[in-house]
């Protein structure tokens, strides 16, 4: 088996998520705002926060929503950035696609994980996605002020930010790319109104 095998199995499931997406919302390609494929370093972070917040505002979103959406893509994207695994050729694939209609962005992350965190990381959102918006900022209150900060720079609060400043639950996904790693993706509703 040659090495850029694990990549190319990885870039193949990844890449039908990605792609899905415009599939699951019946989404002309006009619609769609910003695109990312590929490994994410914390200038790309800071550069897709600022082009989405720029576009938003020339859209003529409020500045609650755009603040909101700057928010939930600085929490996801460092989350993709500081805690996505890398492919058996060190590569880190990651994914941001977000859409926009009349009402409503919808927001896709992805990036691999080691398939040894699926369980943490579903049980987390699980317990955030069955809580009320009041639980959730008890939840958020509760982790930043007994949160450990891991190795990594994180307390735990970025599936929580999304959830808490969308108001919407989180639609998460696993799709198993071999024994040791899978593609997780994110998505979540954030509305206009």
């Amino acid at each position: 088996m040659s090495m850029g095998h694990p990549t190319n199995k990885v870039t193949e499931v990844c890449k039908l998520k990605f792609e899905d997406f415009k599939k699951k919302h019946s989404i002309d390609t006009s619609t769609f705002f910003v695109s990312h494929f590929g490994e994410l370093s914390q200038e790309m972070v800071n550069d897709i926060s600022i082009e989405t917040e720029q576009k938003m505002i020339q859209s003529g979103d409020k500045k609650v929503v755009v603040k909101k959406a700057f928010n939930i893509l600085v929490e996801g994207l460092q989350n993709i950035r500081l805690h996505g695994a890398k492919d058996k050729n060190g590569i880190q694939t990651s994914f941001l696609k977000i859409a926009k209609d009349e009402l409503a962005y919808k927001i896709l992350m992805g990036n691999l994980v080691s398939n040894n965190s699926i369980k943490t990381i579903s049980d987390k959102i699980n317990l955030i996605n069955s809580s009320d918006l009041k639980q959730i900022k008890e939840m958020y209150v509760a982790t930043l002020t007994n949160g450990i900060i891991s190795k990594k720079g994180g307390a735990g609060l970025g599936f929580i930010t999304m959830a808490m400043k969308s108001k919407n639950n989180l639609d998460f996904n696993f799709e198993p790319i071999n024994s040791d790693i899978s593609c997780f993706s994110v998505e979540l509703i954030l509305n206009r109104q």
